[in-house]
C-alpha cells in the first residue's frame, strides 16, 4: 500500500508521521500520478502549524512531479506513461495520489522530475510576481527579500534576464555570496544593517517601484520605507511571522503606497493561465537564463527535517523530498 505524510493535529514537524494510505482509482476528469519528486515550500509548513488551517486529518505538500498511472474518464489534459508536474492542493507528500487532471503539465525532455519539483510553486509564484503582479520592465529596480531562497534566486536570475537591477536582502555572508552569484546587483545583509537606509542611498534617495517581500514581520515595515511614490508593496510570505496589521491611512502618508497579497494559486486557477506560465517558466529554465538550485534531496520519511531545516532558515535553493 503506498505510502503518505499525515499530520493528525497541527504543531511542530514532530506532528507528522509516515501512514499507509489508499489511493483509489481516478474518477471523472482524475488523474493517478505515482510521484518521484515531491517539492518542499514554506506554504507546507503554514499547513501544518495551523496557519493556513486544513481540515485533520490532512496530507501536506502543494508540488511534485511523477509519472501519469492512470486516467479517469473525460481526461484530455494527459494520457498514462505521461511525465507531468503540479502545483495544487495539498497532499503531494506521498508515493502517489489521485488529482484534478487539468492540473498537471507535461514536462518538456530537458526538464529532471527534481528540477521540475522543485520549481513548479517557487517558479510559477516567480512568473506571477514580475510578469503579473507587477510587469518588471528593464532598467527598473526592484528590491528583493530573502534572495537566496528557493524562491529569490530563482527571481533573481529572472530579473536579471529581464534587465532589471536587483537589491537583494540575506541573512548572513554565506548567503550574501550566493545570491552575488546568481547575479544580484547589491546584496544588503539585513540583519546587521537597515535596508531601508541602504536602499534609499543605492537609489539616490528615490526608493523603488516595487518591493517583493515573503519574510513578513521582521521587513514589513522598512519594506514600505523603500517604495517610491506610488509604489507596490507585494507582501507574498510570514517566513518571520505575519505581518502586523495596516492602517490604511499610512499607505497614503508614505507616497500613495498600494499593497497587495498574491497567492500563486489564484493565478493560474484557470487551466489557460496554468499552462501560459509553466510555459513560460519552461522556457527560461531551459533556454539556461534561470538555474534551479537543488540544496538538498531527502527521503520521503524524512519530511520532518526538511520542515525543520526550511522553518529555521538553514537552507538556500530548494528541498526536494523522494519518494
Amino acid at each position: 500500500m503506498p505510502k503518505a505524510i499525515r499530520f493528525h493535529r497541527t504543531g511542530g514537524p514532530e506532528v507528522l508521521s509516515l501512514d499507509e494510505v489508499e489511493v483509489g482509482a481516478p474518477g471523472p476528469g482524475e488523474a493517478r500520478v505515482r510521484h518521484t519528486a515531491i517539492g518542499v515550500n514554506f506554504v507546507d509548513t503554514y499547513h501544518r502549524s495551523g496557519l493556513y488551517p486544513l481540515p485533520l486529518p490532512s496530507g501536506l505538500g502543494v508540488e511534485a512531479a511523477g509519472v501519469v498511472e492512470k486516467v479517469g474518464p473525460g481526461v484530455s489534459e494527459v494520457a498514462p506513461g505521461d511525465r507531468v508536474a503540479y502545483a495544487a492542493t495539498p497532499g503531494a507528500y506521498s508515493e502517489a495520489r489521485v488529482i484534478p487532471a487539468d492540473r498537471l503539465v507535461k514536462l518538456p525532455e530537458r526538464l529532471s522530475d527534481r528540477q521540475a519539483a522543485a520549481m513548479m510553486v517557487k517558479g510559477l509564484t516567480v512568473q506571477a510576481l514580475v510578469r503579473r503582479t507587477h510587469r518588471v520592465e528593464p532598467g527598473e529596480t526592484v528590491l528583493f527579500h530573502a534572495a537566496a531562497g528557493g524562491v529569490g534566486l530563482i527571481a533573481i536570475q529572472w530579473l536579471k534576464a529581464i534587465g532589471a537591477t536587483v537589491i537583494g536582502t540575506v541573512g548572513s555572508d554565506a548567503k550574501a555570496a550566493l545570491a552575488r552569484a546568481h547575479g544580484c546587483d547589491h546584496v544588503v545583509v539585513y540583519t546587521r544593517e537597515d535596508f531601508a537606509k541602504r536602499v534609499r542611498q543605492l537609489t539616490g534617495g528615490a526608493g523603488v517601484p516595487v518591493v517583493y517581500d515573503a519574510v513578513g514581520k521582521a521587513t514589513f515595515d522598512g519594506s514600505l520605507d523603500c517604495l517610491a511614490p506610488l509604489g507596490l508593496m507585494v507582501s507574498f510570505g510570514n517566513a518571520s511571522g505575519s505581518p502586523p496589521p495596516v492602517d490604511v491611512a499610512l499607505l497614503g502618508r508614505k507616497g500613495s503606497l498600494f499593497l497587495t497579497r498574491p497567492s500563486v494559486f489564484n493565478y493560474v486557477a484557470k487551466r489557460e493561465d496554468l499552462e501560459r506560465g509553466a510555459a513560460e517558466l519552461f522556457d527560461v529554465v531551459r533556454s539556461g537564463k534561470v538555474k534551479v538550485e537543488i540544496s538538498r534531496a531527502l527521503p520521503l520519511a524524512e519530511a520532518a527535517e526538511a520542515q525543520r531545516a526550511l522553518a529555521a532558515r538553514e537552507t538556500t535553493g530548494s528541498l526536494v523530498l523522494v519518494p
